[in-house]
């Protein structure tokens, strides 16, 4: 034990010491874990200054707010006028009055239908209680047949589906708690109108219910996927170290990283959201892999016939710097996920980064001291898997010259299929097939078009400006510019009102279904029109409080980030043109995840380079070699390039999850170069060839390299099983991205080196 470091030899040496120390350490922290709690809500995805964040909320407090549940109604028959559907409509309208925090409730049944009597202008709604029958029914067909505002918004164009939005008021702060009792409230409506009319489906939608459903499956994950991998982690390490006592102590270091880990976000104020709920997944993957190295290593001195005390000191020796470095690595590649625009994000990388850090710190000194207090295995059986890495050594060192321009061909197909992907972030599309809002989704897809909406806001500047007429057929002109745009599949205008109003005001005349002719006479139809409202239906949603300002949403196809900000740009460029003098505002939660999706892949691009070169540097550094530090430089982008090949041929869609991988990985894929690197290193200053030297670090962390990769591979791949696909597709990318570089590192790596070293003499690696 001489060549260990002191503070080493004392870990082994008080054992007993250093566990309690552990257990206190893991007690003080972990009270920390009381603080922590569970946001939800789509907000958490956006920084308190963004720009369209802020745009919205403004919008929000300009007009009413736009926040829904909204209850989709499928009759079986798919035709809406029948009388069940008609008395379905009017009750659920009814009760979902009831739903905590709504405002408003709109469907056919208390649509508010305009028409003239020989007293003037009668208000109404549409479907009253019992009016279920074949003449009423008819009724409605024919009077809903030329409204803009109703067909394709609150029945579709096809007649086959019928909705009613409930606008919700959420309070500031964190809504998770409300979202939740309102998500449930509303499934208790679905449930009980699907069991009373069973000839219906009803599906939930809007953006409550997607806020829903991010939370509910954040803690779907925390509470299945979490459990699944320890005991996937366990089963595979027992498997591999064919020891359940190497498995409990492995666990043990991950059990206090965990804690510790949470409990320091939970002391710093750090809640949980649906990208955070993965760091105990990832913590333990990694201590993990720090932890298998000195077990793997320990275990192969012993079989060499070591004592206990000087295998494991042996063990700690040729793990510690690689150890250290692939940590210190690690860390660094999580910490740039804070050049992500999204605050969760950077959350995640900031707790990964410090479970990283504690891993490392707990693997070398509590793990030395809990094998001291571990008696030696009776038999230690010879491996007969490190045989097997080491005949795949010979096997990569007789086929070199035939494995690098194989490795060449697959890295350039590779890189040129990574120019399929595009970034296309659809947030209502980041829930898995086998989600009821996803399905909600699809089902309001097939039936309305889509649930993505743009809110324009024209401003006059001007109290009662939008009853000049010379402003409302600017913004009439808007809208019927944005109907015949393609990606439009409905316009809620209230140009169409005060058309409707003036036709009304003049006996019902077709004629007259046109934009008033003077602002008085404007003015005067819109206050008749809003004294006849009942409460909760009246045009704050569409007009602010002194007139001056419309607001028009459109309703579009569920797009993909770049079409949606290009859709918003195109928008405002031809109103600039049409109406310099009035000002167009745009904002709705669809396109906030557009632009931040936007700005998450530039951003962390910047993230990627500085990963790239901190990384680089400290490779550089650790090996003392700039050639050996651009040479792993080199093993280590190829997997990132493999991967990103991979899904260009697979998908093509690049998320929000999904831009950040290359910084996340990056640090992680470090671990197996670096070991491999270290050993080869230290077999040329020893003088051996370099094809010894290939042998030597197969034959000692060979092994430990396939083993890691597997339990991180498991690790990660436990994500795929999520609903929610941004966890879902980086847990496959990133299980792609580590079974790559783990091939790239037993087969391109060392026949590289061979090629690189063929003509050195071994006297001559002082130089290396």
């Amino acid at each position: 034990m001489q060549n260990l470091p002191a503070w080493a030899r004392w870990c082994m040496e008080k054992p007993k010491t250093v566990v309690v120390l552990f257990l206190l350490a893991c007690i003080v922290t972990g009270f920390g874990t009381t603080n922590l709690y569970f946001r939800g809500d789509y907000k958490v995805f956006f920084e308190e200054n963004d720009p369209q964040k802020l745009a919205y909320e403004e919008m929000q407090n300009v007009f009413s707010k736009s926040e829904n549940v909204t209850f989709l109604i499928l009759p079986k028959s798919e035709n809406v006028y029948q009388p069940e559907t008609f008395e379905l409509l009017y009750k659920l309208t009814k009760d979902a009055w009831h739903i905590p925090l709504s405002i408003r409730v709109e469907s056919l049944a208390n649509y508010q239908y305009t028409y003239a009597d020989d007293e003037g202008l009668v208000v109404e709604d549409l479907i009253k209680k019992g009016q279920y029958d074949k003449a009423h029914i008819d009724y409605v067909r024919k009077s809903i047949e030329p409204l803009k505002n109703v067909r394709g918004r609150l029945i579709s164009d096809n007649n086959q589906m019928a909705v009613i939005n409930v606008t919700i008021q959420l309070p500031d702060g964190d809504q998770t708690p409300n979202i939740m009792k309102i998500g449930e409230f509303s499934r208790q409506l679905k449930a009980k109108y699907e069991a009373e009319f069973p000839d219906h489906e009803i599906h939930l939608s809007g953006i409550v219910s997607m806020n829903d459903a991010f939370a509910l499956t954040a803690m779907d994950d925390a509470s299945t996927l979490i459990p699944l991998m320890f005991v996937i982690i366990a089963v595979m390490i027992a498997l591999l170290t064919r020891s359940k006592a190497a498995s409990a102590v492995v666990f043990a270091i991950v059990g206090g990283t965990i804690i510790m880990t949470m409990g320091i976000g939970g002391w710093y104020g750090v809640f949980l959201s649906p990208s955070t709920v993965n760091v105990p997944t990832m913590v333990t993957t990694l201590a993990v892999a720090d932890c298998l190295h000195i077990i793997v290593t320990y275990r192969q001195k012993l079989q060499k016939g070591l004592a206990k005390e000087q295998a494991l000191a042996e063990s700690f020796v040729i793990n510690l710097k690689a150890i250290l470095l692939t940590s210190i690595t690690t860390a660094v590649g999580f910490l740039m996920l804070n050049f992500a625009e999204v605050p969760i994000l950077s959350h995640l990388g900031n707790l990964t980064a410090i479970g990283v850090v504690l891993a490392c710190i707990l693997s070398l000194t509590v793990l030395p001291a809990m094998l001291m207090l571990l008696p030696v295995p009776k038999s230690i059986v010879v491996d007969e898997n490190n045989e097997k890495v080491d005949k795949l050594g010979h096997w990569v060192m007789n086929h070199h010259r035939r494995i690098l321009p194989y490795s060449a061909i697959i890295l350039t197909v590779s890189v040129l299929f990574c120019f399929n992907n595009r970034l296309n972030d659809v947030a209502v599309e980041y829930f898995d097939m086998s989600s009821p809002f996803r399905q909600s989704v699809e089902i309001q897809k097939k039936y309305m078009g889509g649930m993505s909406n743009i809110d324009f806001a024209v401003y006059t500047d001007e109290v009662y400006g939008i009853n000049d007429p010379a402003a409302m057929i600017e913004v009439d002109a808007l809208v019927k510019w944005l109907r015949s745009q393609p990606e439009v599949k409905h316009v809620l205008s209230f140009a169409d009102i005060i058309k409707r109003l003036n036709m009304n005001m003049h006996g019902d005349d077709p004629d007259y279904y046109k934009l008033p002719e003077s602002k008085e006479l404007a003015a005067q139809y819109l206050l008749i029109y809003e004294m006849s409202l009942p409460y909760g239906l009246d045009l704050n949603n569409q007009i602010d409080l002194d007139k001056s300002a419309v607001r028009v949403i459109a309703v579009l196809e569920n797009l993909g980030s770049d079409e949606f900000t290009e859709f918003e740009t195109r928008t405002k460029d031809w109103f600039d043109k049409l109406a310099p003098h009035l000002r167009l505002e745009a904002a709705s939660p669809a396109l906030m995840f557009a632009h931040i999706g936007a700005r998450n892949m530039e951003s962390m691009v910047w993230g990627s380079l500085a990963a790239l070169v901190v990384i680089s540097l400290l490779i550089t550094l650790a090996l003392r070699s700039w050639r050996l530090g651009l040479v792993s430089l080199i093993a280590n982008l190829m997997p990132a390039g493999v991967g990103f090949g991979i899904w260009g041929m697979m998908s093509g869609e690049i998320n929000m999850a999904l831009s950040v991988e290359l910084s996340m990985t990056m640090g992680i894929i470090v671990d197996d170069s670096v070991h491999f690197l270290l050993k080869y290193q230290a077999a040329r200053k020893d003088n051996m060839s370099v094809k010894d030297s290939v042998n030597y670090a197969f034959h000692t962390v060979g092994r430990a390299m396939i083993t890691t990769t597997v339990v991180l591979a498991a690790g990660f791949s436990v994500l795929m099983l999520s609903d929610f696909r941004l966890n879902s597709d980086m847990g496959l990318m990133t299980t792609i991205i580590f079974i790559a570089a783990l091939l790239i590192d037993l087969l391109f790596l060392p026949s590289f080196l061979m090629w690189l070293d063929k003509d050195k003499k071994s006297k001559a690696t002082e130089a290396i």
